[in-house]
């Protein structure tokens, strides 16, 4: 017996090593068979919707873990891994994601992002709609903070999409998804974008209607600037359409500015009601300045310059609100532009001239009322008698050969008179004036053409 103990010492330690060699070898055969599973269970759910997907092999025992978004693509997810060859038992940990009561999903838009918010009902759709925000906003950097979530109304894409379309057409404001409903707020980048929006919403898909619609039209605004240096007057802003366009500045450059008119106007919809009746008339008041500027934003007229002296600044101010439509606002800016020094007799008739020259005094066919928008060259005529308050000046009116010689002759000296009387009104001594008619007597052009006619129907200043 005692042999057969020390016979058996002898042999059994001999074990530990043949049973680490056994263990290793098994675990060896056992990882390429676990990484092998692994990799055939991932290719199978190739074709499933999961997110968060995981698995764990354990010998040819899978565990599985993913969210799901319904239940029939849980269940398809579970079987697809059991139907593996090799795989023994699926340990199902998957789970569906939850479900978002209501659904809810936003995008919102500042000075310096895009952000996507809320919930999408699948991954694949999340990019998408992130990609399809980035491509409408170029440049502008796309926040990404939605989750996933269970519950999105049918043609939830499709919505979200033109949805999208639209944030591109926003300076800034947020668009919402509420189940089915749509609500809209915020200001739109471009005249005519909230109208382009409106329209756009026309085309959602069927079962989504807008609850509220809240985007709002940046101003319209209408712009001039007189610059007495450069001898220009420079529109700019908006005008609703062609007509207008033209009317606006046939009138700027016909009726009420002898400078340089620089046409930048374009045609746009959005304008206030009234919008040409009310830009004509300010026009016509910031002709009467030295220098000024003209800002129309939409029902809000400014009017800020230098008028030529103290009673034209006071006629300006009292006036201009009288020709605008009801509900128009006016505020005027208006100083005086500092006298100018006194000049002689020639000085004094050669700036008269320069002034008939360029611009005339027009009145009423057939008779002697003064048009208003002769107002910018009277203004000016009155400031250069006020710079020679020593000089008498006559004031010749002149007429075409229509008509017959003794209306004419009458017509052009009460003319002549109706100005001497706007120059008294302004603050002139009448004793300095004194009216003359010549009728059609002392004709400039040819009475053959209109534009003859034109240039005989005038009022002269000649310092005597």
């Amino acid at each position: 017996m005692k042999k057969l103990f020390k016979w058996a010492s002898k042999w059994w330690p001999g074990l530990i090593p043949l049973a680490v060699m056994w263990g290793f070898a098994a675990w060896n055969n056992t990882l390429p068979v676990e990484a092998d599973l692994s990799g055939r269970s991932s290719a199978a759910l190739k074709d499933t919707v999961l997110d968060k997907t995981r698995i764990a092999v354990d010998g040819r025992d899978v565990s599985l873990a993913a969210d799901a978004f319904s239940e029939e693509g849980r269940r398809d997810a579970v079987m697809a891994v059991e139907t593996v060859p090799g795989v023994r038992l699926v340990d199902d940990r998957t789970r569906l994601v939850p479900e978002a009561k209501p659904f809810v999903w936003n995008a919102e838009r500042d000075v310096v992002r895009v952000t996507l918010s809320g919930s999408a009902p699948l991954p694949s759709m999340k990019g998408r709609l992130t990609e399809a925000a980035r491509k409408e906003v170029g440049g502008v950097e796309v926040a990404d903070q939605m989750g996933l979530a269970r519950g999105a109304p049918p043609r939830f894409e499709a919505a979200a999409t033109l949805l999208l379309d639209q944030i591109g057409k926003l300076k800034d404001g947020k668009i919402t998804i509420t189940d089915t409903k749509v609500n809209l707020s915020g200001m739109a980048r471009d005249l005519g974008g909230r109208e382009a929006i409106v329209a756009a919403l026309k085309n959602l898909p069927e079962g989504f209607s807008i609850a509220a619609n809240d985007v709002k039209a940046p101003p319209y605004i209408f712009q001039a600037y007189k610059d007495p240096v450069a001898a220009t007057v420079t529109l700019t802003g908006y005008v609703p359409d062609n007509t207008i366009h033209a009317a606006i500045a046939t009138s700027a450059a016909r009726k009420f500015f002898t400078e340089k008119v620089v046409d930048n106007l374009k045609a746009s919809i959005g304008a206030p009601g009234s919008f040409n009746t009310a830009v004509i008339a300010a026009l016509g008041a910031l002709s009467r300045l030295s220098t000024g500027t003209l800002v129309v934003s939409d029902r809000e007229v400014k009017l800020s310059g230098d008028a030529l002296y103290e009673g034209a600044a006071n006629d300006i101010r009292a006036g201009l609100g009288k020709d605008f439509p009801k509900n128009w606002q006016y505020k005027p800016e208006i100083t005086v532009k500092p006298a100018a020094g006194p000049v002689d007799g020639t000085v004094c008739q050669q700036l008269f001239s320069e002034l008939l020259a360029k611009g005339k005094i027009r009145f009423a066919a057939k008779r002697a009322d003064i048009d208003p928008d002769s107002a910018a060259i009277l203004d000016h005529l009155i400031e250069t008698a006020l710079r020679c308050p020593t000089t008498n000046v006559e004031v010749a009116g002149h007429t075409d050969a229509d008509g017959e010689d003794g209306f004419n002759r009458a017509l052009s000296e009460k003319r002549a008179q109706a100005v001497i009387d706007y120059l008294v009104k302004a603050g002139l001594p009448p004793s300095r004036f004194t009216a003359v008619g010549h009728g059609s007597t002392q004709p400039l052009a040819g009475n053959d053409t209109d534009e003859g006619k034109a240039q005989n129907r005038r009022i002269e200043f000649l310092v005597r």
